[in-house]
C-alpha cells in the first residue's frame, strides 16, 4: 500500500490505523446538492489526499471579511508572539476556556504547532472571546496543511466568515451559551426518551447539554470528527446539532435500563463518545443524524435569536456560574393546590430553555381569585408564556404550556380567534404522565417551510411582552412559517368571554367554560392528542403560572 503524504506534524504509525488512503484522488463535482450527498456518503473520507484538496477548496470559497489574515501574516507575527518559548510550554489563549488540544494522531511537533497557531489567532482576532471548539478545528486542519501558516489561514477564514446565513463556529460566550440552550430545546423535542433520562439522573440537565460541543470537538475519535467536519464544511452549523442529537440517542439506547457507570452523567457521556467505536460506526452515526427531521435552518436561527435575547435580558453575556435548573422550583416556597414540587419540576423540564431558569410565579388560582374566566384573563395578561393547570373532581390533572400572552385575544374584536405558536403543548399528569406537542414537530412531512417575514412579536423571557418596535421579531415556530394543508394544524389557543380553548381541528384538547366549572377534552389536529382526562369533567381547581426571572424577585 502506498503511504499517503502525511506532513511533518502527523504520527504516521497512529494515522495508518486511523485514516488510510484508499479512495479516489480527485473531485470534479461543483453543484452544492451533489457535494452534500458526496460529503454525507463519505466520498473523500477514505482518501487522505483528496480530503486535503476538498478542505482547501471549501475553505477557500467561504465568504470572508475584506481583511482576513493569511499565511503571510502568520510568518510576520509568529516570532514576536512565541519568542523564546518552546512550543510545548506555550499557554493556550483564554478564549479556549481551558479546553485541551486533542491529540488527533499529531506528534509532539504538531501539538506544539496547534498552540502557536491558536496564539496567533488570538492576536489577530481580539473580538473572539470564547471559542472552546477552535483547538479541535486547528488540530484537524493541521493534518491537511503544508505548514503552520497555511493551517492558520484556513482557521482564520472559518472565523472570518461574514455570510449571516452560514454560521460556522461560536466566538463569544453569548453565542456559545445560546447554542447550548438551543441544543437543549432540540433534545426536548427530538430525543424525549433521552431527555427524560437526563432529567432523572442529573442534578442540572442544562449543564449536561452545555457539554454538547465538547462531545464533537474533542471527545469524538479523529476518524469520526473528520467525517462530521466533512459535512459541516458543506452544510454548516446545523450538522453539529444533528450529530450531537444522534450521539445522545445512541447513548440512551445503550444505557437505558442500565445503571450509570458513575454518579456523573456528564462524564459518562464523555466516556461513551470517546469509546463510540464500540457502539456505532461513523457511517451509522451520520445516518442516524440525518434521519432526524429537524426544523429548517431559518427556524433554528429564530430559536437561537430568542435564546440570545433571553440571555442578554438576564445580563448573561460572559461566562458565569449557572444556577441548577432543579432549584428553579424551590421546595420551601413553592405551593400549589394542584401539583407537588416533583410534578412541577417535571413540567419545568419540558419548557423552552430560555424560560427554564425562571421560577414559577402563581398568577391565578381559582381557590384564591374565584371561578371566573374574566378574572383569569385579568391576572394573566402581560405575562408570556404561561402555564395552565387543571384538577378535576375525579383528581385527574392536566394542563397546557401556552406561548403567547392572553391579551392577544383582544385583537379579534370580541370574536373567538386562535393565536399562539408551535411551542405550545398540552399534557396530563394524573393518572399517568403524557405530553403532546405540536403535530408538525413529530410529523414534519405535513408541511414545507416558507420564507420568514419579521413582523410579529418574539416571545420575551419571563416578563411581560415588550411594545418596543425593535423587539418585534418573527417568533420561533409561528404557524405562518409553515405551508400547512389547513388551519386545523395551527389552532393553538383561543379565549372568549364564555370559554377558553386549547387546540382545535376535529375537536379540542381542552375546552373550559366561562365559570371555570365544566370542561371537556378530546383529540385535536393541532396536538394529535388523546383525551387529557375524562372527556367531560367538572373542575375542582384551576391555576395559571408565569415565569419569573430570579433577579427580579
Amino acid at each position: 500500500m502506498d503511504f499517503p503524504g502525511y506532513n511533518c506534524f502527523v504520527d504516521r504509525d497512529k494515522m495508518d490505523a486511523t485514516i488510510q488512503d484508499l479512495g479516489p484522488k480527485e473531485l470534479s463535482c461543483t453543484e452544492l446538492q451533489e457535494l452534500k450527498q458526496l460529503a454525507r456518503q463519505g466520498y473523500w473520507a477514505r482518501s487522505y489526499t483528496l480530503r486535503g484538496k476538498v478542505y482547501q477548496r471549501l475553505i477557500r470559497d467561504i465568504p470572508c471579511r475584506t481583511v482576513t489574515p493569511d499565511a503571510s501574516v502568520y510568518s510576520d507575527i509568529i516570532g514576536k508572539i512565541v519568542g523564546k518559548h518552546s512550543s510545548g510550554s506555550l499557554p493556550l489563549p483564554e478564549f479556549v476556556d481551558n479546553t485541551q488540544v486533542p491529540s488527533y494522531c499529531l506528534n509532539t511537533r504538531g501539538e506544539g504547532a496547534v498552540r502557536k497557531i491558536l496564539l496567533c489567532i488570538a492576536n489577530q482576532f481580539p473580538d473572539v472571546s470564547f471559542c472552546p471548539a477552535l483547538p479541535a478545528v486547528v488540530a484537524l486542519l493541521l493534518h491537511y496543511s503544508i505548514d503552520e501558516a497555511e493551517c492558520f489561514e484556513k482557521a482564520c477564514r472559518i472565523l472570518a466568515c461574514n455570510d449571516p446565513s452560514k454560521k460556522l463556529i461560536d466566538q463569544s460566550f453569548l453565542a456559545f451559551e445560546s447554542s447550548c440552550m438551543t441544543f437543549g430545546d432540540l433534545v426536548n423535542k427530538y430525543c424525549q426518551a433521552a431527555h427524560k433520562l437526563m432529567v432523572a439522573v442529573s442534578e442540572d440537565v442544562l449543564q449536561v447539554y452545555a457539554d454538547w460541543q465538547r462531545w464533537l470537538f474533542g471527545e469524538l475519535p479523529l476518524n469520526y470528527f473528520a467525517r462530521v467536519f466533512d459535512v459541516f464544511l458543506v452544510e454548516g452549523y446545523k450538522v453539529l446539532y444533528r450529530v450531537a442529537l444522534a450521539i445522545l440517542k445512541f447513548f440512551h439506547k445503550v444505557r437505558a435500563g442500565q445503571p450509570l457507570e458513575s454518579d456523573n452523567v456528564k462524564q459518562d457521556i464523555r466516556t461513551f463518545v470517546k469509546d463510540i467505536a464500540k457502539t456505532v460506526s461513523p457511517e451509522k452515526l451520520l445516518e442516524k443524524a440525518f434521519a432526524i427531521r429537524l426544523f429548517s435552518r431559518k427556524e433554528i436561527q429564530l430559536l437561537q435569536m430568542a435564546n440570545e435575547k433571553a440571555l442578554k435580558q438576564k445580563g448573561i453575556t460572559v461566562k458565569q456560574k449557572r444556577q441548577f435548573v432543579h432549584l428553579a422550583v424551590h421546595a420551601e416556597n413553592f405551593h400549589s393546590e394542584i401539583v407537588g414540587v416533583k410534578e412541577m419540576r417535571d413540567i419545568w423540564s419540558w419548557v423552552p430553555e430560555r424560560f427554564a431558569l425562571c421560577q414559577p410565579l402563581l398568577l391565578f388560582s381559582s381557590l384564591q381569585h374565584g371561578y371566573s374566566l374574566t378574572r383569569f384573563y385579568f391576572q394573566c395578561e402581560g405575562h408570556e408564556p404561561t402555564l395552565l393547570l387543571i384538577k378535576t373532581t375525579q383528581k385527574e390533572v392536566c394542563g397546557a404550556y401556552l406561548s403567547t400572552d392572553w391579551s392577544e385575544r383582544n385583537k379579534f374584536g370580541g370574536k373567538l380567534g386562535f393565536f399562539g405558536t408551535g411551542e405550545c403543548f398540552v399534557f396530563r399528569l394524573q393518572p399517568e404522565v403524557q405530553r403532546y406537542e405540536w403535530v408538525v414537530i413529530k410529523h414534519p412531512e405535513l408541511t414545507k417551510p416558507v420564507s420568514l417575514e419579521s413582523t410579529t412579536i418574539l416571545s420575551s423571557p419571563c416578563h411581560s411582552v415588550s411594545s418596543d418596535p425593535a423587539d418585534r421579531l418573527s417568533p420561533f415556530l409561528a404557524a405562518r412559517h409553515f405551508n400547512l394543508p389547513s388551519k386545523t394544524e395551527s389552532l393553538f389557543m383561543a379565549g372568549g368571554n364564555d370559554c377558553l380553548i386549547i387546540g382545535g381541528g376535529g375537536g379540542q384538547a381542552l375546552y373550559i367554560d366561562g365559570d371555570l366549572n365544566r370542561g371537556r377534552t378530546g383529540h385535536c389536529d393541532t396536538f394529535n392528542n388523546q383525551p387529557l382526562c375524562s372527556e367531560n369533567f367538572l373542575i375542582a381547581a384551576v391555576e395559571a403560572w408565569g415565569f419569573q426571572d430570579p433577579d427580579t424577585q
